[in-house]
C-alpha cells in the first residue's frame, strides 16, 4: 500500500514538475510575429478576453487562452489598460501580458502652434497618420458640437501647445482636450485681469489676444502692442490691424495686402469697423493672453514695424507718420 501511494506521490509531483515546466515554457517562449513590430489598440472596457483576441488579430500568433488563464492564474485579468500598443518580436506572453496590465501605451504627438487658424490645425489634425480622423469634412459648427462646446465659431478657442496621445486616438478627443486647455487658461487669466479693461466678457480678451498673437512675435513688444490697442478701444478710435483685415479676406489672400483691401468693408476690417472683430483670427498663445489682460500703462496710440521684427511706438500721428517714414519709406520726408 506504502509503495502504491508512493509511486503516486511520484507521480503526480512528476506531473506537477512537468506542467509546470511546460506553462514556462509556454510563458516566456518568444511570441510569433507577423512582422517586427505589431502595433494593437484595446478599447476602454475592453476584458481580458477581448484583448487577447486584438492582439491574435493584429498579428501575433498566440492562443488567445494563454493571456487569458495567465491572467487569471495572476489575477489581473481585470487590471487591462485601454490604449495602443506596440509589440516587438521576442516578446513573451507574460512579458505582454505585464505591459497590458501596466498600461505601457505607445504615443504620437502634435503641435498646435501660437498664431495658426483653426484651418491650419485642422489641416495638421487631417494629415496626421496616427489619428482617426473622425472630423474630416465636417463644418466647424459640427465639429464644435461633437467635443460638447456651446460655440459655433471654432476660431481661437484652442490652446497651442503638444499634445501628446495614443495612437488611433479620435481628433474628436484631442480636440476636445485642446479646447479645455483654453478655456483653463482664458478662465484664470480673466480671473487676474487688470482692472477697467474695454472687455465686456473674456471672449473679447480672447479676441484681442489673438490680434496681438498675429501683430508681433517679439514677446517683449506684445504687451505694447496691446496697450495701443486698449488704448484704441478707450478713446472710441478704429483699431486699424492688417492681420484682421487679412483673416476677413480668407484663402483669397494672396500675401500682398492692398490699399483696396483696406476699404473693402468685412465684418473683420478694423479699418472700416469699429470695436473688436466677431471672432478671434488665430490661436493665442498664453503670453498674448497675459498681454491683452495686463496691458501697460502708456500713452501709444500707434506702431509700425521696424524691420527687424520689432515695433516703433508712437503717442501721436505726427510722431508715427515720421516713424513710417523713417522704418518704412527708407527715410523719404
Amino acid at each position: 500500500m506504502r509503495k502504491h501511494l508512493l509511486k503516486l506521490f511520484v507521480l503526480a509531483v512528476s506531473v506537477f514538475v512537468l506542467l509546470t515546466a511546460a506553462a514556462a515554457w509556454v510563458v516566456l517562449t518568444p511570441v510569433t510575429l507577423t512582422s517586427e513590430q505589431v502595433d494593437f489598440t484595446i478599447v476602454p472596457g475592453s476584458s481580458m478576453r477581448v484583448a487577447a483576441r486584438e492582439v491574435a488579430a493584429a498579428g501575433a500568433e498566440l492562443n488567445p487562452w494563454v493571456l487569458i488563464v495567465l491572467g487569471k492564474l495572476m489575477r489581473v485579468d481585470t487590471a487591462i489598460k485601454a490604449g495602443s500598443y506596440e509589440i516587438a518580436a521576442g516578446i513573451t506572453p507574460l512579458e505582454l501580458l505585464t505591459k497590458l496590465t501596466r498600461g505601457d501605451v505607445t504615443q504620437a504627438e502634435l503641435a498646435f502652434i501660437e498664431g495658426w487658424t483653426f484651418r491650419q490645425m485642422r489641416e495638421r489634425l487631417d494629415a496626421h497618420p496616427d489619428l482617426r480622423h473622425d472630423t474630416k469634412g465636417l463644418p466647424d459648427a459640427e465639429v464644435m458640437s461633437l467635443i460638447g462646446a456651446p460655440e459655433t465659431a471654432a476660431e481661437g478657442l484652442f490652446f497651442p501647445d503638444t499634445y501628446f496621445f495614443a495612437k488611433r486616438s479620435s481628433d474628436v478627443d484631442l480636440l476636445a482636450r485642446a479646447y479645455r486647455a483654453m478655456q483653463q487658461h482664458l478662465a484664470r487669466a480673466w480671473q487676474a485681469r487688470a482692472p477697467d479693461l474695454p472687455y465686456r466678457e473674456p471672449y473679447q480678451a480672447l479676441i484681442m489676444a489673438s490680434i496681438v498673437e498675429k501683430e508681433t512675435g517679439r514677446d517683449h513688444d506684445r504687451p505694447l502692442v496691446a496697450g495701443v490697442f486698449v488704448n484704441r478701444l478707450r478713446q472710441g478710435m478704429l483699431l486699424q490691424t492688417d492681420p484682421t483685415v487679412i483673416y476677413g479676406i480668407g484663402e483669397n489672400f494672396d500675401g500682398n495686402l492692398r490699399k483696396r483691401h483696406l476699404l473693402a468693408d468685412t465684418p473683420y476690417n478694423t479699418y472700416t469697423r469699429p470695436g473688436l472683430p466677431p471672432t478671434p483670427i488665430a490661436m493665442p498663445g498664453l503670453a498674448s493672453l497675459q498681454a491683452a489682460l495686463h496691458p501697460p500703462s502708456t500713452e501709444a496710440l500707434y506702431f509700425v514695424a521696424r524691420g527687424d521684427g520689432s515695433s516703433q511706438f508712437s503717442p501721436t500721428l505726427d510722431e508715427h507718420n515720421r516713424a513710417v517714414r523713417r522704418y518704412q519709406k527708407g527715410g523719404r520726408p
